[in-house]
């Protein structure tokens, strides 16, 4: 559907190689992934929207290192994180909804944080996303882990030691090659002024890659040039 340079070639043939890296991290003791229980159905929206963090990008914010040292400073080089589950209308999302449910706990937030980086983050998702979902908070996050378990991260995405270039185009097509029930039309790409931000996957509420017209051209064109900061380590 989409041409682009003799980069996303290179990039097709190695995820086509089997070269992937699966987005979390091995389970923390004691807690089961959400691919071992059933998956909670949400109610109310249209489908999910998986938004993956280029965490090095965040990070080249001043304001970021001081609130998140841990994500920013601390010894884990962190590359592609979930950032959230979103809830999402054909047209439009919900926000921030009324709700009778309680905030995830401690314990739970802290459950999260081998795929999240961060409690805050995982407290602010379901304050603005979470409460939309029809789902009670730990119902949610089984769902934002089992949705994160579904995709694989390219392998030239699953760190960068230096500074690349790539296009938007270049990202889109990586993860269709390592995850081959996508599409184009599956992913979009943000960016953070000239740098990569975001990638943004779109799914059923069984958790299958889905078409999202309005996402997709919400997201940078094929034939955008992005730089992606490199992690840590």
């Amino acid at each position: 559907m989409k041409q682009f340079g003799i980069g996303i070639s290179v990039l097709a043939s190695m995820a086509a190689l089997g070269a992937y890296f699966v987005l979390a991290s091995p389970r923390m003791p004691g807690v089961k992934a959400a691919s071992d229980q059933a998956i909670p159905r949400g109610k109310g929206f249209d489908f999910y929207v998986l938004v993956l963090s280029w965490s090095p990008t965040y990070c080249q914010d001043s304001q970021a290192r001081r609130r998140d040292t841990a994500q920013c400073n601390g010894p884990r080089p962190y590359a592609f994180v979930v950032h959230g589950l979103w809830p999402q209308f054909e047209q439009g999302y919900p926000r921030a909804c009324p709700t009778n449910q309680a905030r995830p706990s401690q314990i739970q937030a802290r459950a999260m944080l081998d795929i999240m980086p961060s409690e805050r983050l995982v407290h602010h998702q379901w304050d603005n996303h979470g409460v939309c979902s029809g789902l009670s908070a730990p119902d949610y996050l089984r769902v934002t882990r089992a949705a994160a378990e579904r995709v694989r991260i390219p392998f030239v995405y699953a760190s960068a030691p230096d500074w690349r270039r790539v296009t938007a185009g270049e990202v889109e097509a990586a993860f269709v090659a390592a995850n081959p029930d996508m599409r184009e039309t599956t992913v979009a790409v943000a960016q953070r002024g000239k740098n990569l931000s975001e990638v943004r996957i779109c799914l059923t509420l069984n958790l299958t890659p889905r078409a999202c017209p309005e996402v997709d051209q919400g997201g940078a064109r094929p034939q955008t040039r992005l730089s992606l900061p490199p992690s840590r380590g």
